[in-house]
C-alpha cells in the first residue's frame, strides 16, 4: 500500500511538471506570437490551397475519365459496326413485303394501275447511279444483262451496298446538305468533311453515332473533319436550322422570330433548342484562308454568342415538344441534345431519316418537302413511313437497312415508262420518277466513259469556282457549274443553254469522244461496235431500229464511231436516271 501511494505522488508530480514545461513551451514575446499566427494562417491557407488543388485535379479526372469511357465506347460501336458492315441486324424482307403492300393497297384503292417490272438494263443503271452515284461499266452492265441467275439483282443490291462507291456517294449526298456555300465560311475546305463522311459511311457507322459525332465534333478540320459542319452554320439560330431540317426533318426557322403560323410551335421552343449550341465558338478565319490558323470548333464559351439576330431571347435549354435537362454550368451541351436527338424513342429522328432515303430512291417522298413534315403535311402513305421509320430505329440505324428493303420491292423494280392509268400519278409510285442527274452523277458517269479530263479542260479558269479558295478540282469546278442550287427537286431538269451547249462543245466531251469511240471499237465489227458504245453510255444494247440506222450511219463517216456516242452523251437518256 505504501508502494502504491509513493507512485501515485510521483505520477502527479510528473504530471505537474509536464504542464508547466508545456506552458513555458508558449511564446510569451508579442513578435513571437504574431509570428505563430502568420505561420499558423499560412499553413491554413496551403491547407486549403492544397485542398482546392485536389478536389480541382479530382473533376478534372473524373471529366477525363468520362469521356475516355464515351470515347471508348463510341470506339468500340463504331469497330462493331466496321467488322460487320454488311451484315444486317433486321431481316429486311418483311418490310419489303410491307412497302409492296402497302404501295399496293393504295393504287387499287384509287383504280391506279402499275407499271410492269424494268427490264434489267433499265434496272442495273438505275440501282448503280441511286447506290453508288454513277453508271455501270460496258462490262458490268452486259455481264447482269446476260446472267439467267435468278436471284442476281438482290446480289447486285448487296454487292454494291457493301462496296466502296457507296460510301462515296453518300459523301456526296450528304456534305452538300451539311455545308452550304457562303461568304462567311469562303475560306473552309469542304474536303476533310467529304473524306470523314466517307469513310464513316464505308466503315458502316450507324447513323445515330454518326449525326453524334457530328453534333458533338470540336477541334480543327485537319484533327476532326466532322467539325467542317459547324464552320458552315457559325451561330446557334443557323445551327437549330439545319439540324432540324437534316436530322429531324422539319424547319424549325419559321419559329425563330414569332410563333409558327401553322404548326404551333412557339418562338420559346426555337430558342430553347437554340440554348445547346450557344457555348460553341468557332477558331480561326472562315472568310480568308491566308490570315490565321485552320478553322475549327470548341465548346467552352461563355455569355452571348455573336451574330445572332435580334429575335434571339434567353431561355432555358429545352429540348423541342420535350422537357429542360439539367445541365451543370460547366458541362457541354450538346452531348445532352445529341443523346435525345438519337434516341430510338424520338420519333422525328427515324422518320427523318426514313422519308429522306424513299425520296432519294424515288424522287418524290411520302411527305413533301421532304425536310418540312410538320402536321399539316399529309403523307401519301402514313402506315407505311411509320414502319420504315419504326424498322430503321429496330435495326439499330444500320444506314444500309431501309436502302436494301426498298431496293428489293417490286415498287422500286418498277419501270419509268407509264402505262394507260397512270400517267399523271406523281404521288402514289405507280411508276418510277424520273431523276435528273446530279452535278456530281453527271461528271462521274462522264468519267466512267472519257476517262479523266486532259490538263487544258482540268486548268480552265472557270467563273464559278471562287478564286479566294485556290486552285481547285475539274470535279469542283464543272460540279459548281452545273449546280442547279438548294432546295431543286431530283425530278425537276433545271440545266439550260449554259450547261447544254458545256456539255456539246467542251474539250474533254467533243474531242475525247472521238479518241475513246476508236479505243472502244477497235477491232470490232460494226455491229459490235454499236454496240460497246451504247453499253459504255447507256447500260443498254440498241434496238434493232437504231442498230440498222447507225451501222448505215458508220459507212457513210469516217469518224462516226466518235459521232455516236458524242452523240448518246448528250441525250436526256444519259443524263437522267430512270
Amino acid at each position: 500500500m505504501t508502494r502504491i501511494r509513493c507512485l501515485l505522488v510521483l505520477t502527479a508530480a510528473l504530471v505537474g511538471v509536464g504542464s508547466m514545461l508545456a506552458d513555458d513551451a508558449k511564446p510569451t514575446d508579442p513578435k513571437a506570437i504574431r509570428k505563430a499566427r502568420q505561420e499558423a494562417r499560412q499553413k491554413a491557407a496551403a491547407e486549403a490551397e492544397a485542398k482546392t488543388k485536389a478536389e480541382a485535379d479530382a473533376k478534372a479526372k473524373a471529366e477525363a475519365e468520362a469521356k475516355a469511357k464515351a470515347d471508348a465506347e463510341a470506339k468500340k460501336k463504331a469497330e462493331t459496326a466496321k467488322s460487320t458492315p454488311a451484315t444486317p441486324k433486321l431481316d429486311h424482307q418483311p418490310l419489303t413485303k410491307k412497302i409492296d403492300d402497302e404501295i399496293t393497297k393504295r393504287l387499287t384503292a384509287e383504280k391506279v394501275p402499275a407499271s410492269p417490272k424494268a427490264d434489267d438494263a433499265e434496272f442495273v443503271r438505275r440501282l448503280y447511279l441511286d447506290l453508288t452515284g454513277v453508271i455501270p461499266g460496258a462490262a458490268k452492265a452486259a455481264e447482269f444483262i446476260d446472267s439467267k441467275d435468278a436471284n442476281k439483282r438482290a446480289q447486285l443490291i448487296d454487292e454494291l451496298l457493301a462496296g466502296p462507291a457507296f460510301g462515296k456517294h453518300q459523301a456526296d449526298i450528304w456534305d452538300n446538305l451539311l455545308f452550304q456555300r457562303t461568304t462567311d465560311n469562303r475560306a473552309v475546305k469542304k474536303d476533310p468533311l467529304t473524306e470523314w463522311l466517307e469513310q464513316k459511311f464505308n466503315d458502316g457507322t450507324t447513323w445515330d453515332t454518326l449525326v453524334t459525332e457530328i453534333l458533338t465534333s470540336t477541334g480543327n478540320q485537319e484533327e476532326n473533319g466532322a467539325s467542317t459542319y459547324f464552320l458552315a452554320t457559325l451561330s446557334a439560330d443557323k445551327m437549330v436550322d439545319s439540324t432540324s431540317k437534316l436530322f429531324m426533318g422539319i424547319k424549325m426557322e419559321c419559329a425563330q422570330c414569332h410563333n409558327h403560323p401553322f404548326t404551333g410551335w412557339k418562338q420559346n421552343e426555337y430558342w430553347g433548342m437554340a440554348q445547346f449550341f450557344m457555348k460553341v465558338r468557332v477558331q480561326g478565319n472562315t472568310k480568308n484562308a491566308k490570315n490565321g490558323a485552320t478553322p475549327g470548333v470548341t465548346e467552352s464559351g461563355q455569355g452571348r454568342q455573336r451574330n445572332l439576330p435580334e429575335s434571339a431571347k434567353a431561355v432555358p435549354a429545352k429540348f423541342f415538344k420535350g422537357e429542360e435537362p439539367k445541365v451543370g454550368r460547366a458541362e457541354p451541351m450538346r452531348p445532352v441534345l445529341a443523346k435525345w436527338l438519337t434516341s430510338p424513342d424520338n420519333k422525328y429522328f427515324s422518320r427523318a431519316w426514313a422519308n429522306r432515303v424513299w425520296g432519294q430512291m424515288f424522287g418524290s417522298g411520302i411527305i413533301n418537302p421532304i425536310d418540312d413534315m410538320h402536321d399539316e403535311r399529309v403523307p401519301s402513305h402514313p402506315e407505311l413511313l411509320q414502319d420504315l421509320a419504326k424498322q430503321f430505329a429496330a435495326s439499330g440505324f444500320d444506314v444500309r437497312f431501309l436502302y436494301r428493303a426498298v431496293c428489293n420491292s417490286e415498287t422500286y423494280q418498277r419501270t419509268s415508262k407509264p402505262v394507260a392509268g397512270n400517267e399523271k400519278d406523281a404521288t402514289l409510285f405507280s411508276h418510277m420518277n424520273i431523276k435528273a442527274f446530279t452535278p456530281e452523277q453527271l461528271y462521274d458517269s462522264l468519267i466512267a466513259v472519257l476517262g479523266e479530263p486532259g490538263r487544258d479542260a482540268r486548268n480552265r479558269p472557270n467563273a464559278a469556282a471562287n478564286a479566294k479558295r485556290g486552285p481547285v478540282s475539274a470535279r469542283e469546278q464543272f460540279v459548281a457549274f452545273f449546280d442547279p442550287g438548294e432546295g431543286t427537286k431530283s425530278t425537276d431538269y433545271d440545266a439550260g443553254i449554259p450547261q447544254a451547249l458545256r456539255m456539246m462543245n467542251n474539250a474533254f466531251t467533243a474531242r475525247n469522244s472521238g479518241n475513246v469511240a476508236r479505243e472502244i471499237t477497235k477491232g470490232t465489227s460494226k455491229e459490235q461496235a454499236i454496240e460497246k458504245l451504247y453499253l459504255a453510255a447507256v447500260a443498254r444494247r440498241p434496238t434493232s431500229e437504231e442498230m440498222k440506222k447507225l451501222t448505215a450511219y458508220v459507212a457513210k463517216n469516217t469518224d462516226g464511231y466518235g459521232d455516236i456516242l458524242w452523240a448518246l452523251l448528250n441525250s436526256s437518256e444519259f443524263t437522267l436516271n430512270h
